[in-house]
């Protein structure tokens, strides 16, 4: 069982790069529910709950995270930010500050809600997967390059 575990995860490994490389989203969204699901193992009834809310908060924080303001701070360089005028600064802070607000929101709102479906020990396991997959992404990304 250990093997074909070891062997799946490998397998999706592999498509998540390919993944990365087409820059197909829906397909290392795939990937990660699939990982979750193999790390959680939930009950039909837990899954039949969970999931409808894990995919609206994936979905509201994929649409955050490529809002306006959060291209605007992964996309700006050092220099550009010593050219601003302090007035642009602080309204570029403002709306970090409202962004990082929005953030925060979204993930203590979708850890409430699942509260009222999975025990606590459950919900840590869910944070320790995801982290375990994105790092497990992230290695793949840098192992590519």
């Amino acid at each position: 069982m250990k093997q074909m575990l070891t062997f799946c995860i490998l397998y999706f490994c592999t498509q998540i790069a390919f993944a990365q490389e087409r820059g197909n989203h829906d397909q290392i969204h795939a990937l990660k529910i699939t990982h979750l699901s193999s790390e959680l193992n939930l009950t039909a009834k837990e899954a039949e709950k969970f999931w409808p809310l894990y995919t609206t908060y994936s979905e509201k924080m994929h649409a955050l995270r490529n809002n306006p303001t959060a291209r605007y701070i992964k996309n700006t360089d050092m220099e550009t930010i010593e050219k601003l005028q302090e007035k642009e600064a602080s309204e570029a802070l403002r709306k970090l500050i409202n962004y990082e607000t929005e953030y925060f929101s979204l993930r203590t709102n979708f850890l409430e809600d699942v509260q009222k479906v999975l025990s606590a020990k459950k919900i840590i396991q869910l944070k320790k997967a995801e982290d375990d997959f994105n790092r497990k992404l992230l290695k793949q990304y840098r192992d590519k390059k």
